[in-house]
């Protein structure tokens, strides 16, 4: 009788240490399975934020992939080089998925390059791969109201690109050589990124945009869909069974906060000089 009982004993003791542990692993499978969601949304001013939350969710073990929204006209050449490599560097550890918005172009499509996959609507507009830098002139206007500026200079270059005077030829043939080394660092990502020759890579790269269904057919972009679509390929491609779990910590755009009638901090800080960034930007007069 006793060894029956000893028998029943171990039996439920067994069962009981077996299901909690199928428990354990379903809640644990469950904190896993999850997609974060990260907003780049309007110009690309400033890096940190979009970089310390990707760092965040490469290190969070419940997050499996990543998806970027990107919804960007470009912005700053540093900036979007910084996004860039935090993006090539979270790849090297979890899924990255590009989902882009209504503009994904320039720099937009500079941070998008590294990613896994990218995924677009077919009306996205995106490429724009080149370098700008818009210099306005008011020489013209200050003669007309009889306004001059006195300048004392260490350098005859140190007032390069000023909007008092036009831009002399020897001055145009040094920024034109900035615009073209960062051109071809640009050029350079994109076909790291795609995994695309140099050479096919600089024929679609002279600042032309693309649809996002033309955009398949030179490379740049991988699949059509919407955000739901990016998602479900995130999850897919993360080993991910059933719908993931989204997690998103992303604050709202440049965009989304002018139209809250705020002015966005990252504007302030750069609107007194903002005409002398060159920048990776889908420019639009």
């Amino acid at each position: 009788m006793k060894v029956g009982k000893t028998i029943l004993f171990v039996t439920l003791f067994i069962f009981f240490l077996v299901f909690i542990s199928v428990i354990f692993t379903l809640i644990s499978k469950g904190a896993r399975d999850k997609v974060a969601l990260v907003r780049v949304e309007g110009p690309i001013i400033e890096a940190k934020t979009v970089v310390e939350e990707i760092k965040g969710y490469v290190k969070d073990s419940s997050v499996r992939a990543i998806v970027l929204r990107v919804d960007s006209p470009g912005g700053g050449v540093v900036p979007s080089q910084e996004i860039y490599n935090e993006v090539k560097k979270a790849k090297a550890v979890k899924k990255v998925v590009v989902s882009m918005g209504s503009v994904a172009a320039s720099g937009g499509y500079y941070i998008s390059a590294p990613a896994d996959r990218i995924v677009a609507n077919p009306g996205t507009i995106t490429g724009s791969i080149g370098v700008i830098m818009v210099v306005p002139n008011l020489k013209g206007l200050l003669e007309k109201v009889g306004i001059k500026t006195e300048v004392v200079k260490s350098g005859k270059n140190k007032d390069l690109a000023s909007v008092f005077r036009g831009i002399g030829e020897e001055e145009r043939q040094i920024i034109q050589g900035v615009m073209d080394d960062v051109h071809e660092q640009f050029i350079a990502a994109v076909a790291e990124g795609r995994k695309m020759e140099i050479d096919k890579t600089r024929k679609i790269s002279d600042g032309r945009i693309f649809s996002g269904r033309q955009a398949i057919g030179v490379g740049l972009v991988d699949e059509i869909g919407d955000l739901d679509d990016a998602v479900k390929v995130a999850g897919k491609l993360a080993g991910i069974d059933g719908e993931p779990e989204v997690v998103s910590k992303s604050e709202k755009g440049v965009i989304s906060k002018l139209l809250d009638g705020k002015m966005p901090e990252e504007l302030s800080r750069v609107l007194p000089d903002l005409h002398l960034k060159y920048m990776y930007y889908m420019y639009m007069p």
